[in-house]
């Protein structure tokens, strides 16, 4: 192929960029893919940036010199990434309007590869931190130029705080460490410079670069306060670390109170638009951690804090921008979250503060509709001072008896009046939104619990008056549907928060007053409950439905089971008003409101599943019996075969019948006839099926609708039965009678995965031995018919699967990958249930065991190496059963064709390095058994009177001696990861390599040299005696004493060169962070 001229290049940036015609676009962005992966690309990139006419020219010139320098294996020399990056200085210094895309790439650039290069000497001299210095020269110049250098530290401080899956993370660590100890803190200083001389100038913020300046330092401190000091928050997503670990070394910015200033007076002088990135600073600067203060100098500081805070509060003009706000509500979570409430009531003006702090939450949350997404941080911050109060020991008050109740009633309150509106304009109900609800509530639970007489009085006040209107309402023959929906709406939000107030209750703070006072709430929620059950058989409503049952939740979690007081005050009520005297008559209510649920909500997915999670927790009230009886889709409509349903929406059927199967179990014993009649609905089910496939024409959807019910409820019983005599009777029961119509299922719809999902996976639970319940009796021979059956289902479903061709990408993993992860799963469960001897089939010349192995490398040939390892079930069944097979049928690998055999290989050696603990720990295995397998060939070859040798194991060894490049790449990869990685599965990982090791005795003293000599001179002879020491006392050969004896060597070793290492000049300083 020739490579694309200038001209050309410039023209496919165009297309790749601009066309809206997908088939061009695709086809240049092939060509780009080749041109980037082309020998002279380097040199091609440097012409476009050069003399390129077009933006996008430039932009695929920078973004292809970044992959040239992050690339691990062939990386650029020393000598060409110092010239690119002075190129790119010099190209940014000199062309200071370019487009905002290029520059941006062009930083991008700069920084990683001075992030690569940060260890990179060149004459003694560490060559890429000279960051400053680079930066300078743009800052004595133009606006436009500062800008530029601003964004190269600020892009630098970011990418050099950001892990990437390409690099290991232990050598992330150790550049991150080195620039935060050698540059950050002067970054940091420099910043907060600019923006003293930018505040003090009289700033025309009319004028664009003005304004994008400041923009661009601001982001630069934030970056600087967001960096990961001590590598903990790997997760930028959860707001709940509040601790900066800023660095000892900083404390002067910090004790010196015109750094706090700053930032307060910047947001005063600033426009709105600009204000977020300076509170969220502000929140960062709040949240510095405790110890690097003493208790005056703490004191000092917040009082600066609540100051600062305080003047926000009194001129709350920029407020209302909703991304100022939502920074503040952080920022006031914040003054809980680090400080203790006993330190803030000893601020100086902590009256004036408090009361300011309640009247800004109490107007927020009246105005329910603006920024609903920040309401979480002010509760937080509710939530923590309430549950602070009852250990406070300042004398000085704390004021929050006041305050706090106004907060509850605040909330409750506009939830309910933002019922009618929501109704009323078609808006987005939050209701919907369950994790964001329970979320509010369970802040809410201890809000509410500080003076909790008035919490109660008001709910109470609130439902009567909701209550009775909707009785109302429900007895006149005129009312409007919006009316009724309103009450609904409000008594759902009172019922989940009556749950949530009662799921607060916590034991040792809690007086019978207020049990009793529990006890009128619950009194109310139940009388609503028989009330909307009495009209289910007319209308009902979901979402109070969803309400009910997470009330339920949080009742039975305080007051059912065993620690409760058998006298509790709320009992009492209960007895008085409703007649129930104790948590057995209590819970027959609840057991009648699950079957209720389950007769009238079938067709409701939410209610069915959260419904079935409560029958799991129940047993032996004469209700379960009930269900044991009636479980057909006359009781249950969710059970029924209508054509409305989707295939897909009949998950809940397993659930149900796991829990049904655990109940039935609890008194089932050997009672074969219970089992019969407990399964009569199924069998009429499979003799229905039976009856269809039996003649020629039959309504296709409802046998498919009748098939994968049954099968998922099969499933479900399958699971439950995990003790050998239930079990026994349930394969009885489907075996030999049934199984053939599983078999008829998958030749006639292979192509449908809705049908073949449900009846694989009922096959790969009934072949999996779980808690041993599959034991055959000695002169059965269950368990290889049983194995017979596995075997045709996974041929059968394999060789009609792989007739479906080539398949879009995004439908691959639907189509056919699952159907293929399920029956690994299969085959990998049948192989190792240790119920079938499989040396009986070749013998007797049965071809059961053949078929299901041939049709797995079928299977396997057709998945591309990176589809194994990008979906992450189909990788975790295929490398549990490579382990299996390497472990028990080593003889059928070894018979396997040399392309097979690489495969396996190769899929082994990338899965070392999987993500998923689990791939790597299977892959070590398998790696073990081969190399072991390989061992013992060799061993057994060069003895004097060896038996001939199999032809199988001959052809192996020998395709191995042709490439032995496959063994020695991965001996490199296992010894890197333990030397250089966060290895989190040590043992496994020990296992293999010894014989990895002995296979390659000179490929091994080579590496060995390699990591030596890679190290700095004086640290050189440390790691060549780790490397004598490792394999001290270690004899030739793959014995479980000597294997253990390595395993130990191993870990001594690790732990010597990670301390090696650790010192090293370019180590980390580790005593800077802990002093």
């Amino acid at each position: 192929r020739r490579e694309p001229s200038l001209a050309q290049l410039e023209i496919l940036c165009k297309q790749l960029y601009e066309t809206t015609d997908t088939t061009t676009r695709l086809q240049a962005e092939k060509a780009l893919v080749e041109f980037t992966n082309s020998p002279d690309c380097l040199s091609k990139c440097q012409l476009l940036l050069e003399s390129g006419s077009s933006s996008y020219s430039q932009l695929l010139a920078a973004t292809c010199l970044s992959k040239l320098v992050s690339r691990t294996s062939n990386p650029l020399p020393l000598e060409q990434r110092i010239d690119i990056r002075n190129y790119v200085l010099n190209y940014l210094a000199t062309r200071p309007k370019l487009a905002a895309f290029v520059t941006q790439a062009l930083i991008q650039l700069y920084a990683r590869i001075t992030k690569l290069g940060w260890f990179d000497c060149q004459k003694e001299d560490y060559i890429f931190r000279n960051v400053i210095v680079d930066v300078t020269r743009f800052l004595q110049d133009s606006v436009e130029h500062c800008i530029i250098g601003v964004t190269i530290l600020s892009q630098l401080t970011n990418e050099i705080n950001q892990a990437d899956s390409t690099h290991p993370l232990t050598k992330h660590r150790k550049i991150a460490s080195s620039f935060r100890d050698s540059s950050l803190f002067d970054i940091f200083t420099l910043s907060c410079n600019l923006l003293k001389q930018a505040s003090g100038k009289n700033l025309n913020l009319n004028d664009e670069s003005q304004h994008g300046l400041l923009m661009q330092l601001l982001k630069l401190a934030h970056n600087c306060l967001n960096f990961d000091f001590i590598g903990t928050s790997t997760d930028e997503s959860s707001d709940d670390l509040c601790t900066v670990q800023i660095p000892t070394s900083w404390r002067s910015a910090f004790l010196d109170s015109s750094t706090l200033q700053l930032f307060f007076d910047l947001y005063h002088s600033i426009p709105p638009s600009l204000s977020p990135l300076v509170l969220s600073c502000l929140v960062q600067i709040a949240s510095v951690r405790r110890s690097l203060f003493n208790n005056a100098e703490r004191a000092k500081f917040l009082s600066h804090l609540v100051d600062g805070v305080k003047r926000i509060l009194e001129n709350p003009q920029s407020l209302s921008d909703p991304n100022n706000y939502h920074e503040f509500c952080r920022l006031l979570a914040r003054l809980k979250s680090n400080y203790q409430l006993g330190e803030l009531v000893k601020v100086e003006n902590y009256p004036e503060v408090i009361r300011l702090i309640a009247n800004f939450t109490v107007t927020s949350l009246q105005h329910w509709e603006f920024a609903p997404n920040s309401v979480h941080y002010l509760l937080s911050l509710w939530q923590r001072l309430a549950a602070s109060v009852p250990y406070v020991k300042a004398t000085e008050p704390h004021m929050l008896e006041t305050y706090t109740p106004e907060v509850t009633k605040a909330y409750i309150t506009s939830r309910l009046e933002s019922i009618h509106i929501i109704l009323r304009d078609g808006l987005e109900d939050p209701l919907d939104d369950a994790g964001l609800v329970q979320q509010q509530l369970d802040q809410l639970s201890t809000i509410g619990r500080c003076e909790y007489e008035k919490t109660c009085a008001l709910l109470v006040q609130l439902f009567d008056q909701s209550a009775q209107s909707y009785q109302e309402l429900l007895q006149s023959t005129n009312s409007s549907t919006m009316d009724i929906a309103v009450q609904e709406g409000r008594l759902t939000w009172l019922v989940y928060i009556i749950g949530a107030v009662i799921g607060g209750r916590v034991s040792f703070a809690s007086t019978d007053e207020q049990d009793a006072m529990d006890g009128e709430l619950v009194c109310r929620v139940l009388q609503l409950m028989n009330l909307t059950d009495s009209r289910l058989a007319q209308a009902g409503n979901e979402k109070l439905e969803l309400a009910m049952l997470s009330f339920f939740e949080q009742f039975r979690k305080i007051y059912i089971g065993d620690q409760v007081q058998k006298s509790s005050k709320l009992y009492r009520r209960l007895s008085e008003v409703l007649g129930l005297n104790d948590e057995t008559m209590v819970l027959s209510v609840f057991i009648g409101k699950i079957i209720t649920n389950l007769k009238y909500w079938g067709q409701c997915e939410p209610i069915t599943s959260k419904t079935l999670h409560s029958v799991r927790k129940l047993v032996k009230l004469s209700a379960v019996q009930f269900m044991l009886n009636n479980h057909t889709s006359e009781h249950f409509s969710f059970l029924g075969v209508n054509n409305q349903a989707n295939l897909s929406d009949m998950r809940c059927r397993t659930t149900f019948y796991t829990a049904l199967g655990r109940l039935l179990m609890v008194d089932l014993g050997e009672d074969e006839d219970q089992f019969e009649q407990f399964m009569l609905p199924l069998t009429a089910a499979f003799e229905a099926i039976a009856q269809m496939f039996s003649t020629n024409t039959f309504n296709e959807q409802e046998a498919k609708r009748t098939l994968v019910g049954l099968v998922r409820d099969l499933r479900g019983i399958a699971f439950a039965f995990n003790a050998k005599t239930s079990f026994m009777m349930l394969f009885d029961w489907i075996y030999p009678s049934y199984m053939p119509i599983l078999q008829r299922a998958i030749e006639l719809w292979y192509h449908v995965p809705a049908c073949t999902t449900p009846v694989l996976k009922l096959m790969a639970e009934l072949v999996h031995n779980r808690s041993q319940r599959l034991q055959f009796d000695v002169s059965s021979p269950n368990g290889i018919l049983l194995f017979r059956e596995t075997s045709k289902m996974i041929t059968t479903y394999g060789n009609r699967i792989l007739t479906l061709g080539e398949l879009p990408k995004d439908q691959v993993y639907a189509l056919k990958l699952k159907g293929i992860s399920i029956c690994f799963s299969m085959l990998k469960a049948v192989l190792s249930g240790n119920y079938v001897n499989f040396g009986v089939f070749r013998l007797y010349g049965d071809d059961a065991l053949d078929n299901a192995l041939q049709t797995f490398i079928k299977l396997l040939l057709s998945i591309p190496h990176s589809d194994l390892l990008d979906y992450p079930k189909l990788s975790q069944s295929y490398y549990s059963l490579l382990e299996v097979l390497t472990q028990d049928h080593m003889n059928f690998i070894a018979s396997l064709e040399p392309h097979v055999v690489m495969y396996i290989l190769s899929s082994i050696s990338e899965g070392l390095t999987a993500l998923d603990t689990m791939v790597c720990t299977g892959c070590c295995s398998s790696l073990d058994h081969i190399v072991t397998y390989l061992f013992k060939q060799l061993s057994r070859s060069t003895k004097k009177r060896a038996a001939p040798m199999a032809q199988e194991s001959d052809r192996f060894l020998h395709i191995m001696q042709q490439h032995p490049e496959m063994i020695q790449q991965m001996l490199s990869t296992v010894l890197n990861i333990i030397i250089f990685e966060d290895c989190r599965n040590q043992w496994s990982m020990s296992r293999p390599l010894l014989g990895l090791i002995l296979l390659n005795e000179k490929y091994f003293a080579d590496l060995r040299n390699s990591i030596v000599n890679s190290q700095p001179p004086e640290k050189q002879q440390a790691m060549h005696l780790c490397f004598e020491n490792l394999m001290e006392g270690i004899e030739r050969n793959l014995l479980t004493k000597n294997r253990d004896r390595f395993t130990q060597n191993l870990s001594v070793f690790r732990r010597e060169v990670n301390d090696s290492m650790k010192n090293s000049t370019y180590g980390v300083n580790s005593n800077d962070m802990m002093s």
